[in-house]
């Protein structure tokens, strides 16, 4: 059954050209290329896109708060003929792809209404056992990793959960992992697993800066079929036997926790190999209780699927102190370089930057440079002294210093405020790190120059389509025997607080934004970006996105986005994202705007497509986005051409 499982899927690997024209994973293919093949939509026809179908979850009721408080972040699948949904609120919805009705629907019972640290679920996964009969319960299985730390298994055919699965279809994904019992909703699931043969292998999202001692961030890996663990990873190095742990102190690596990886795997199933992109070790603004470069944490691992074990890694982030995690999926795929084909992953990251590694080695397909960057002047931190930059492509954001000659606003009022607040931060270029006066983080932590959304890759163009965002945060730390009286100050009205326990500092941030709500920098603040992955340079770069429903005009000056573009055979990107709710098309080749249809709710979601019965959908779920204050809504809308 693996012979045959391992070769059906390297087939996929071959060439996106021969691709099926499903979307049977979350990213399109397990190695989130988020390409489809199928072209009956192109760049001469999509202006004639019309709504085929809408679906309403129905859980988003105005009235109850407990549904007002998710973001709808999912990315549909089609698999054995049927679209498969999932809520914030664990349940998955069964939906014919060509009418938009629902077949089945799975209510897992959690509790809506508690804290939870992150509020999305980004999809599931589909797993189909080879070995079982035709027509057998659970043949076909859907996996749900759910905000309260589950791992359910579902039947495809009939939404019942498979009972032969862990305890009657789930796994507590909490036990082992050194839950804070003071935080519950702290330790969550939001990416959709991984799938490698028959192993459904999944991260985790740890709520950030509670304190040093956090929940452990493993990567786990369970049978499909009984649930049970076939082995686990953890990005922090506490065996002295691992190389990495002499990239820590020994009397803190047994300490500190998180490094966790909450954005999607990859998967290249046809090498044995898991692409593993994870976060920063706890807390992220302060590093004096997790000295050293803090190996495996902020890097990009390859796991052996079949073991866990380390294949090779590249650190992207020394010693962080700006959150920034590597929160976007690895994207596989071949680049075609100096004549060769390169079996390639590439790295989106918030910094902004691409890298790019030949999958097989890790080797940088663009070479990677060690630059001096600027040093932290809290007690009892050590800054690195270098972080790595990737020769190319060049960064797709700013990396200069923000300056009071900066400031921007849409009126001189507003521009002279943000040159106040501009002026009393600390700002010397990217990688500066955290202040007690305050110091703009630029790229922002949140919601970083590329997150989760990641990018999509046209293999054949050679083109990596990407959004981007360019808006500064704040962040300062805070002595610990004043962090109260600043809390409670009311000078920091739209600061997010947290303890950070374990060190001499809790710390406050917040986005640097106008009076208006626009960031105090010069627009664009979001651009759809294309990159050419051969060349290593930038083709095109668009401002995306406006400001219409912030500021009091729609001006076209390209907004902070949340979620992702997708590409296909027919020179299309598509992409939601904006926090306009609009939904739009673009011309792979040129970054021209093809068409857009505003949505009933906010499309903070990656949208995904497929051709059945000859007929071509675009498929993205509306229904808004917490953090990003987006309409609210319960929505799944297939657009295609009109009959």
């Amino acid at each position: 059954m693996h012979r045959i499982a391992v070769a059906a899927l390297a087939c996929a690997f071959v060439s996106q050209a021969g691709a099926a024209q499903e979307w049977s994973s979350y990213g399109a293919d397990p190695g989130g290329a988020r390409y489809s093949a199928a072209d009956q939509i192109n760049t001469g026809n999509v202006r004639r896109l019309r709504r085929a179908w809408t679906y309403r979850t129905g859980e988003f009721n105005p009235k109850d708060p407990a549904t007002r408080g998710g973001s709808y972040q999912a990315t549909p699948i089609l698999a054995e003929g049927k679209l498969y949904v999932s809520s914030p609120f664990a349940r998955v919805f069964a939906i014919n792809p060509a009418t938009g009705e629902e077949i089945w629907r799975y209510d897992s019972g959690m509790d809506a209404t508690a804290h939870y640290a992150e509020s999305a679920n980004r999809g599931v996964s589909s797993w189909t056992d080879a070995s079982a009969a035709s027509g057998a319960a659970c043949r076909h299985r859907i996996f749900l990793a759910t905000l309260d730390a589950r791992l359910i298994a579902l039947d495809g055919e009939t939404g019942k959960p498979c009972a032969d699965f862990g305890a009657g279809g789930v796994i507590d994904l909490s036990k082992g992992v050194r839950l804070v019992e003071d935080d519950p909703g702290d330790y969550t699931i939001t990416s959709p697993p991984a799938i490698v043969r028959n192993l459904v292998i999944t991260g985790s999202a740890v709520g950030d800066n509670r304190g040093v001692e956090l929940e452990y961030g493993i990567v786990r890996a369970f049978d499909a079929r009984t649930g049970d663990l076939v082995w686990k990873w953890d990005p922090i190095p506490r065996d002295p036997s691992d190389p990495m742990h002499a990239h820590w102190r020994a009397d803190q690596v047994a300490k500190t926790g998180a490094a966790n990886a909450w954005a999607p795997l990859s998967a290249d199933p046809a090498r044995d190999l898991v692409f593993v992109p994870t976060g920063s070790a706890s807390p992220d603004y302060f590093g004096g209780e997790r000295l050293g470069d803090n190996r495996y944490a902020n890097s990009l691992v390859a796991l052996r699927a079949s073991t866990g074990e380390v294949v090779w890694h590249q650190q992207l982030v020394h010693h962080d102190l700006w959150d920034y995690d590597l929160s976007a999926q690895p994207t596989l795929g071949e680049i075609r370089k100096d004549g060769a084909a390169i079996p390639a992953v590439i790295q989106g990251t918030k910094m902004g930057m691409l890298f790019a590694f030949n999958r097989e080695t890790g080797e940088p397909i663009f070479g990677i440079e060690e630059r001096p960057v600027p040093q932290s002047d809290i007690p009892g931190e050590q800054s690195s002294p270098t972080q790595p930059f990737p020769v190319a492509p060049p960064p797709l954001v700013r990396h200069s210093a923000v300056t009071e000659n900066d400031a921007w606003g849409i009126t001189p009022w507003d521009k002279g405020v943000c040159r106040k607040l501009i002026r009393q931060y600390r700002s010397k270029g990217i990688y500066t790190p955290p202040s007690i006066e305050g110091t703009i983080i630029s790229p922002g932590y949140g919601p970083g120059a590329i997150l989760w959304g990641g990018l999509a890759f046209d293999e054949k163009r050679q083109l990596a389509v990407v959004n981007v965002n360019e808006a500064p945060n704040v962040v300062a730390l805070i002595p610990r025997d004043e962090l109260r009286a600043a809390a409670r100050s009311g000078k920091h009205p739209h600061s997010e607080f947290a303890r950070q326990s374990g060190t001499p500092y809790g710390m406050r941030r917040e986005t640097l934004l106008s009076p208006f709500g626009v960031p105090c920098t010069p627009p664009p603040w979001g651009s759809l970006v294309a990159v050419d992955m051969s060349r290593g340079e930038i083709l095109w770069s668009v401002p995306f996105g406006t400001t219409e429903g912030r500021a009091p005009f729609a001006f076209k000056y390209g907004l902070p986005s949340v979620g992702g573009p997708i590409v296909t055979a027919g020179g299309v990107a598509f992409i939601g994202a904006a926090l306009d709710g609009r939904f739009r098309a673009f011309d792979v080749e040129t970054g021209k705007e093809l068409w857009q249809s505003k949505l009933p709710a906010g499309g903070q979601a990656t949208p995904m497509t497929y051709e059945i019965d000859g007929k071509q959908y675009v498929v993205i779920v509306a229904g808004g986005h917490r953090g990003g204050g987006t309409k609210p809504g319960d929505y799944v809308i297939a657009f295609a051409l009109p009959d």
